[in-house]
């Protein structure tokens, strides 16, 4: 059926359960022409997406893709049902509630960067997994540069700098358990009420927070101390915990009530804004209300800051 030995089309896809939520997972097999997409990959792909789109299924990418298969790049383009239309229904299932979840465990490049970058959320792991639409080669033979997959696209590169990453995985397993925890955020449906937990009390007393707080509150102190002696069990799952790191977001459970929390931890930048947006989206997809933790003077100023466009 797949003919030219690319078994399975170099595509795994199927229905599962994850935290006790059926989702959709699609995974690039790198051993079979390293991910890349032939005509029959982007078919099984489109399909695959069809249904999670019909069941209103979360989909869970695990990406390790070159992109497109170029000796078949005339076949995988030219209309609509080829390989944009992967996009396009991202764009569209998450625009309707439909979480996109992308776990980067190999390399990206081209057409497979494009399934982290349009995800509501996306892990990569350190070391492993890289992001770019061109890569060393490539960037060299463009414009001269010599640079390092790494350092072009790596783990610290795009959950540090860029923001294309939410979160950062020391490994597989990791990067696994990054998406489990993820997937507990979501409603178990799109009409479901909030899901509430057993009530369970922080394990740092709130009593200490009095002495984790400076006399003068204009001294910087970091607050997760906070959140930690405020939240059911002290159990914070942080977003972009390495980005736009002056404002603080993160799910947890107040008296068994999801919230999601947006916190500051200094003045706030660009990045820091942009952080807090896509934060607010994720939380108003979910129907999780949202928790401010306000200790803030403003936004950064100088002329570094406004020609970098902190004022929009």
């Amino acid at each position: 059926m797949y003919g030219e030995d690319i078994s399975g089309a170099g595509l795994i896809t199927g229905i599962g359960q994850v935290c006790g939520r059926s989702v959709m997972i699609i995974v690039n097999d790198a051993t079979v022409k390293g991910g890349t997409y032939y005509p029959l990959t982007v078919k099984k792909h489109l399909r695959a997406q069809e249904i999670a789109f019909e069941n209103r299924l979360p989909c869970i990418y695990l990406v390790d893709s070159g992109g497109a298969n170029l000796p078949h790049q005339d076949e995988v383009f030219p209309d609509k049902d080829h390989f944009g239309r992967i996009f396009y229904n991202q764009a569209n299932m998450s625009a309707l509630g439909i979480p996109q979840i992308a776990c980067v465990m190999g390399s990206c490049t081209a057409g497979g960067a494009y399934v982290p970058a349009m995800s509501d959320e996306s892990i990569i792991v350190r070391n492993q997994g890289t992001i770019f639409l061109a890569g060393p080669p490539l960037v060299k033979a463009a414009i001269g540069e010599v640079i390092s997959a790494e350092e072009l696209g790596g783990g610290d590169t795009h959950s540090r700098k860029s923001g294309v990453a939410d979160h950062l995985a020391e490994n597989d397993e990791h990067a696994l358990a990054i998406v489990r925890d993820i997937v507990a955020t979501l409603p178990a449906n799109r009409n479901a009420n909030i899901n509430l937990q057993p009530i369970r009390p922080p394990l740092h007393s709130p009593e200490e927070i009095y002495g984790v707080l400076p006399p003068d509150l204009r001294t910087p102190f970091d607050v997760r101390e906070i959140i930690a002696r405020l939240v059911d069990g002290s159990q914070f799952h942080e977003f972009k915990s390495l980005y736009g790191a002056t404002l603080v977001c993160g799910f947890a459970h107040i008296w068994g009530i999801p919230v999601a929390i947006l916190a500051n931890n200094g003045v706030l930048y660009s990045e820091s804004a942009q952080k807090g947006a896509h934060f607010i989206e994720l939380a108003c997809q979910r129907r999780i209300p949202l928790l401010f933790l306000q200790n803030i003077s403003g936004f950064m100023v100088g002329g570094k800051y406004e020609a970098e466009g902190i004022a929009k």
